[in-house]
């Protein structure tokens, strides 16, 4: 049985990683941040307590800011294949907070080396996936391929940049088998809601059940290359079953601007946009990154790698999952039951 070890398991990637492992056979084990609250909601579908049968997903309290508690768990967990998906991944938020981002992003990967590297040291072999992202290209002109030259237009993207060559680094200075997914932008039901997708597949739902009235957004002219986030995880695994490391991109290939997925799921939702839709300035971002698009034929090639899910079932996808949310508010409401969330908060 082979063994994982993921950072960033409770977020979207990780969750749905952590599905196609245990289906695969595999004894995961997960860090989660300490938390006052439950942040394992995500896992719920495959978590067993760990006094029963069976189990094959073990969680352990750590973080990426502490690489002391990441060599422990590291020690204990033992993995075959190590995928750090540990991210402060808002993209806007990481302009005002910079530094913490830099600290987890950044820093936070460099600890994760530095301890793979002492536990390859005691004649272990662990192979390492390191999660890259499209926002590294930045201002670079599209296409974007594994040979187009890093233009990072925000904080979270020169993190992310810094990531990325320390595991090049170290895989060319120490032999560890480190492999670099940047990934373009990967969306499902289980998006965060902060970010743009899932803020409007939210939001249109709540607005269709008169739930919400409003939907305050950025930049609807920015372009991104979209896919499925269960369709990607794949390609992460395939990288480390290679006979020898290397980067990939991983892209659908198409690009379709804001604008576009709010007409999309708008239409799916029968919702006219244009009457509940305003711009907030605090949305636009300091330094913009127009157009993402990637060219993931070295995955196609190399890994057999092919998205399966188009941008339209993605995107009813998620409005259908939101549309079943936004029922059960509506229910909670007949019952008499508040509302404490409202959609369009200040910090979105």
């Amino acid at each position: 049985m082979k063994r994982a070890l993921i950072t960033g398991i409770t977020g979207q990637d990780g969750s749905f990683l952590a599905e196609f492992l245990l289906a695969k056979g595999y004894q995961v084990h997960g860090i989660v941040r300490r938390a006052s609250t439950f942040n394992t909601e995500r896992l719920e579908a495959i978590y067993k307590d760990q006094h029963e049968a069976g189990v094959g997903l073990f969680l352990h309290y750590g973080d990426v800011s502490d690489g002391t508690g990441f060599r422990h768990i590291l020690e204990r967990a033992q993995p075959d294949e190590v995928y750090n998906l540990a991210a402060q991944s808002h993209v806007r938020v990481s302009f005002d907070q910079a530094e913490y981002t830099a600290d987890v992003v950044a820093t936070g990967t460099l600890r994760i080396l530095e301890a793979v590297r002492d536990y390859a040291r005691q004649g272990r072999s662990p192979r390492m996936y390191q999660a890259g992202s499209s926002e590294m290209f930045g201002a670079a002109p599209p296409p974007q391929n594994e040979s187009t030259r890093f233009y990072p237009r925000s904080p979270y993207a020169v993190s992310k940049c810094a990531a990325h060559w320390y595991a090049v680094n170290y895989r060319e200075a120490y032999g560890l088998f480190i492999c670099n997914g940047i990934l373009f932008n990967h969306e499902s039901p289980r998006r965060g809601e902060t970010f743009v997708t899932r803020k409007i597949t939210r939001a249109l739902a709540r607005i269709k059940l008169g739930l919400q009235k409003k939907l305050y957004l950025g930049n609807l002219e920015a372009r991104r290359d979209w896919g499925y986030a269960g369709d990607y995880v794949e390609a992460m695994w395939l990288m480390l079953q290679q006979p020898s490391p290397d980067d990939y991109v991983v892209a659908t290939g198409e690009s379709h601007s804001v604008r576009e997925f709010l007409d999309t799921a708008a239409d799916y939702c029968g919702v006219n946009w244009k009457n509940c839709v305003e711009t907030d300035p605090r949305y636009f971002r300091p330094t913009e990154v127009d157009v993402l698009l990637g060219d993931a034929s070295k995955a196609r090639e190399r890994l057999g790698w092919r998205p399966r899910v188009t941008f339209e079932e993605l995107v009813r996808m998620m409005v259908d999952h939101d549309l079943e949310l936004a029922r059960q508010e509506e229910t909670l409401v007949a019952a008499g039951h508040s509302l404490l969330r409202q959609g369009g908060a200040s910090y979105r």
